[in-house]
């Protein structure tokens, strides 16, 4: 039995992903570790400040493989240090003296730092991988769908007509925002970390700062102005991100899940045959995906305040934020890039029921285009008293029954006001989308040749 769901046989694929498991695991962790180490101890190299053969040994020798695990775990537990004895398990199997010539003015934290932002990197770009999945399958059923009419909801009741390509592009939208804060994040967030033990660079002297912007250069990475070993904003920056990018796709589930409710069963997440939805109860068609996403939005968005506690570091050096910030980095990665590869394949297979949207445009009897109506008299009795009017009438249809046609028709105060025939085209949910259909091609980047005006 494991101890927490994304290492768990049974439950990890449900918040994880092999990927990002692969990207956070322990080989791969001491195989960042050792990426830097091979890249200070080239650099260095160059710039004539330990041996060239030393150098070479040195990235000979930075392979997890050739690195006993177990026995650097129980040296770590035996000396409560991760680098240490990393240190010394690479002088055994570096020929020569090669050893005594690695981590050559670091200190432990620009490794583990550094190491770490390396694995970041490779985690946001397959996180922007699936986003941009998400965002193109939303995109599509924007287009698909631009013009099929459905219920629009405000307070969890009936408002007015939207299409279904309208809210598929509001989701569309809110993800590319998403994206484009990924982007923003990473120029502040991909600096390498390397400045010795207090953040001066003193123990290499005037050649710190040549060392430190070729290491970066080397590894990919940003080359900080000062150093941010208790600077953790970027960190806690990065959590806030990924927090409302996790929070987006919760939405996005949450809306389908509440779409998918049989009195509603407008949309339903991909079902296919084997899906069970209840032990005892063999009609059921339940959303597990769906439901599992909005259960990581939460998880992944409570991780924002622990991030933000991260940040009160103290002095020059503070492992107390660096411990706590292990236990969030990868769990908020692996669960928000299983929640963006959940919710692409959702709305890659989404059953859009159309027949059912179609249907609950009219369960309220006309209801749905009070304001329509109010519209439509405002000309003649002034918008304020169009709404009173039109108020008592759809409030006595709701409580009494009927429909609004026909209560419209017979009410004294709009006699000779609306005739049938006005009542049929004002009535008609699939002429009261407004421009609807022009924002979905502002979103696909379109043009529309003739906006269509909102009619009442």
């Amino acid at each position: 039995m494991s101890s927490y769901v994304i290492d768990s046989e049974l439950f990890r694929d449900q918040f994880s992903t092999q990927t990002m498991r692969d990207i956070f695991s322990d080989s791969n962790t001491v195989q960042r570790w050792l990426d830097v180490e091979a890249a200070l101890a080239k650099v260095q190299a160059r710039l004539s400040i330990i041996p060239q053969a030393a150098a070479d040994e040195i990235q000979r020798k930075a392979k997890v493989e050739l690195i006993d695990l177990p026995e650097l775990k129980a040296e770590m537990d035996r000396t409560a240090h991760p680098i240490v004895p990393l240190l010394r398990a690479m002088k055994k199997i570096c020929d020569g003296d090669a050893g005594e010539y690695i981590h050559w003015g670091a200190t432990t934290q620009d490794i583990m730092d550094t190491g770490t932002i390396l694995q970041l990197k490779d985690a946001l770009r397959e996180i922007e991988t699936a986003l941009q999945s998400t965002l193109d399958n939303a995109m599509k059923l924007a287009a698909q769908y631009r013009d099929v009419t459905m219920v629009a909801r405000s307070h969890g009741q009936q408002a007015l007509p939207i299409t279904f390509g309208f809210k598929a592009a509001v989701w569309a939208a809110e993800i590319r925002r998403n994206l484009a804060r990924l982007a923003q994040m990473r120029e502040r967030l991909l600096m390498g970390q390397f400045s010795g033990a207090v953040g001066t660079l003193a123990a290499l002297g005037d050649q710190g700062i040549e060392v430190q912007e070729a290491l970066f250069e080397a590894l990919g990475l940003g080359t900080p102005e000062i150093t941010w070993h208790v600077s953790r904003d970027s960190m806690a920056e990065m959590a806030c991100v990924l927090g409302i990018c996790a929070s987006t796709l919760g939405k996005i589930a949450h809306e389908i899940y509440s779409l998918q409710k049989t009195e509603t069963a407008e949309l339903e997440e991909p079902f296919s045959p084997g899906k069970v939805g209840s032990s005892t109860m063999p009609h059921k068609r339940n959303p597990p995906t769906c439901e599992t996403v909005v259960a990581i939005s939460r998880i992944v968005r409570s991780t924002v305040p622990l991030a933000m506690e991260a940040m009160m570091a103290e002095h020059e050096r503070d492992k107390i934020v660096l411990q706590t910030e292990r236990e969030f980095i990868s769990r908020v990665c692996c669960m928000t890039h299983a929640a963006a590869r959940k919710m692409a394949f959702v709305l890659e297979k989404l059953s859009v029921r159309t027949q059912n949207m179609e249907k609950n445009l009219h369960i309220q009897n006309g209801l749905l285009l009070s304001e329509a109506v109010m519209m439509h008299l405002s000309d003649a009795l002034g918008r304020q008293e169009a709404h009173e009017i039109v108020y008592r009438v759809c409030m006595d249809v709701f409580e009494r029954g009927g429909n609004l046609k026909d209560a419209l028709l017979d009410d004294t105060q709009l006699k000779g006001r609306l005739s049938a025939g006005d009542l049929d085209r004002v009535l008609d949910p699939h002429a009261y989308t407004g421009l609807a259909g022009v924002f979905v091609d502002r979103v696909l980047g379109r043009k529309t040749a003739q906006p269509e005006a909102a009619r009442g």
